[in-house]
Parts: C-alpha cells; structure tokens; sequence
C-alpha cells in the first residue's frame, strides 16, 4: 500500500474515533461507487451526515481542508443520495461536513471539524 494511502487511512480511523466520541455514529466509510467515493458516512441524531475527510503531514501545501474543493462538496451530495438508496435508508436532514488532519511528525495531530459545509 501507498505511503499517501497509509495517511488517508489513518486520518479516516482517527476521524471516525474523534466523531464516535463526540456522540456521532459512523456507520459506513470508504463506499465507492462509478460516481465518486464517501470517506464516512455518520448518523447525528436525525441526521445522516457525509463526512469528506482530508490527512496531510505538514500544511506545506495548506491547511488539509483546503483540499476540499467545491465540486467535491457538490458532489458529496450526489454521493449521499445513492448511498441512501443503496442502503434502503430514507434521508430526513443531510449535512456534509468537512474533516481536515494534520499530523506533523512532532506535533500533536490536530483534527478540524466543520459542521454543515455544504
């Protein structure tokens, strides 16, 4: 496996513990389909929440969530509907949220969490 695959797993299993522990359950991550890829899909209460996870080892290139671009979030909802139908699952509120993760060698790994970007 990739150097650069390693670090997205890692990122995605530590984004998933951090979501877990604030009361967010994950309950699907790296679903693929022809349309693109879901990093984590996550229940909050009523909401099923879609979950673009993105690891760097240094912000030598930006911060993680700059990553994330538009098309992506746009996308992401896309996404979210055909893992719902996939799944039998009915849809009430969607929210897409953004994780960046930075984990520079010597530092604490630092985890963003935005709430609703899309």
């Amino acid at each position: 496996m990739r150097s650069k695959d390693e670090l997205g797993q890692r990122g995605e299993r530590l984004a998933a513990d951090y979501l877990e522990e604030r009361g967010i359950r994950v309950i699907d991550s790296n679903w693929r389909c022809s349309t693109g890829e879901i990093d984590l899909v996550a229940i909050d209460g009523a909401d099923l929440v879609i979950v673009e996870v993105k690891t760097r080892r240094s912000r030598r290139y930006g911060d993680p969530l700059e990553a994330i671009t538009r098309a992506k979030l746009l996308r992401l909802r896309t996404l979210a509907v055909l893992w719902a139908r996939e799944h039998n699952h009915v849809i009430g509120a969607l929210r897409i949220d953004a994780m960046g993760i930075l984990m520079d060698k010597g530092a604490e790994v630092s985890i963003d969490h935005l709430r609703g970007v899309a």
